[in-house]
């Protein structure tokens, strides 16, 4: 295989099948691609709008060999993808970004290894193997802290608060047999991240420093441009090129931070696909993320990132479905807002059924905006 560029017209390979898939494929479609999507379900997000959508276990590597030879090269929409799907694909195809990023990513204590072992900043962790090394490190760290899983965690899952030692062997029954990472509790000012790009070439593009609220542990709010000195949107800047340039990255990969009270950048966790948080570049960005991670993983030129207008996005989550359809009509009223639906089939509480974007003169308008439609979905229908 060569890197040579992949042209429109050829196929791109998606392992995962959600709603970061669907706006790659429709991104990949209107540039004149081709979309094949594996995974272990069937009218998907990404199937409903992919060329071919395809039903089988990630661990089914006779399937991943033809899913492979069909396409130009594979990419992600998440990052719980077995090693040996990726090693499989590999043997076929290109795979951007690289096995090696996925596997470090995707286990917690092995992501913040690497990016300590590397003089990057990270909440301080340690590995937990057992109740009793619980107990020491939290005599270390204090409370509260946080215990995680190692590896499969997002939006919450797989991790608790550990408010005190009374706490301590109810929290821990679950996770026994699991490995495990503690991590110390940090006392922030905000949560922001940054969405950013590699290219084949090693070219680097960013949509600067997003701002992020959180409810139940899932983004709820994300703005743009977050209101952050310069100074700190720089340094936020600057580490993720950096880590990018480390891990080598080829597509999309989004740096989560804690800005302490203090000043301080602390690195959360690192998502090597395109990011719930970068959602609002699908509309007010010349370049959406997920354009990027095309034009990153074929060997394009990448796009301009510019930010058109001041931005700000908001989750639809199941819950809104509890009375009934949201309305709507109430929220397309605003003009200034834009509705994304996932097609998901089943409306659960927690479970994210779309998003909405809006845009206005200033980031502080736009995220009064999106929280004003979204409470309008809850509005009677007439």
């Amino acid at each position: 295989m060569t890197n040579a560029t992949i042209n429109p017209g050829a196929t791109i390979g998606v392992l995962g099948s959600g709603q970061l898939g669907r706006m790659f494929a429709i991104a990949a479609r209107r540039m004149g691609y081709r979309v094949h999507t594996f995974s272990p379900s069937s009218d998907t997000p990404t199937g409903q709008v992919a060329d071919v959508e395809i039903e089988a276990s990630y661990d089914d590597l006779e399937a991943v060999r033809d899913f492979a030879q069909a396409v130009s090269v594979v990419t992600f929409e998440f990052e719980n993808v077995p090693s040996a799907t990726v090693e499989t694909a590999a043997q076929f195809t290109f795979v951007r970004p690289a096995g090696s990023v996925l596997h470090t990513t995707q286990n917690r204590l092995r992501e913040k290894t690497f990016l300590s072992d590397h003089g990057f900043p990270v909440t301080p962790f340690k590995a937990i193997h057992s109740l009793a090394e619980l107990r020491s490190t939290l005599a270390e760290f204090g409370y509260p802290a946080i215990l995680k899983t190692a590896g499969f965690g997002y939006d919450g899952k797989g991790q608790s608060r550990v408010k005190s030692p009374d706490d301590l062997e109810e929290i821990w029954r679950p996770y026994a047999e699991q490995e495990m990472i503690l991590e110390a509790f940090v006392d922030f000012e905000c949560e922001l991240s940054v969405v950013a790009a590699r290219g084949l070439d090693g070219a680097f593009t960013h949509w600067g420093a997003i701002e992020n609220t959180h409810r139940n542990h899932i983004l709820d709010v994300s703005i743009a441009p977050a209101a952050l000195p310069p100074e700190i949107s720089r340094e936020a800047v600057e580490i993720t090129r950096a880590v990018l340039d480390q891990l080598d990255v080829v597509g999309v990969l989004c740096v989560e931070f804690f800005l302490t009270r203090g000043g301080k950048l602390l690195i959360n966790e690192l998502a090597p696909r395109p990011h719930n948080s970068g959602h609002l570049t699908f509309d007010a960005c010349v370049t959406s993320q997920f354009e990027q991670q095309l034009r990153a993983v074929c060997g394009m030129p990448l796009g301009s990132t510019e930010l058109l207008r001041p931005a700000a996005m908001a989750n639809l989550l199941g819950d809104l479905w509890e009375k009934g359809e949201p309305n709507w009509a109430a929220a397309c009223a605003f003009p200034d807002v834009k509705l994304h639906l996932y097609g998901k089939m089943a409306a659960k509480p927690g479970r994210k059924m779309g998003h909405l974007t809006a845009m206005a003169e200033t980031a502080n308008e736009a995220a009064h905006l999106v929280r004003a439609a979204r409470e309008a979905l809850c509005a009677p229908v007439d």
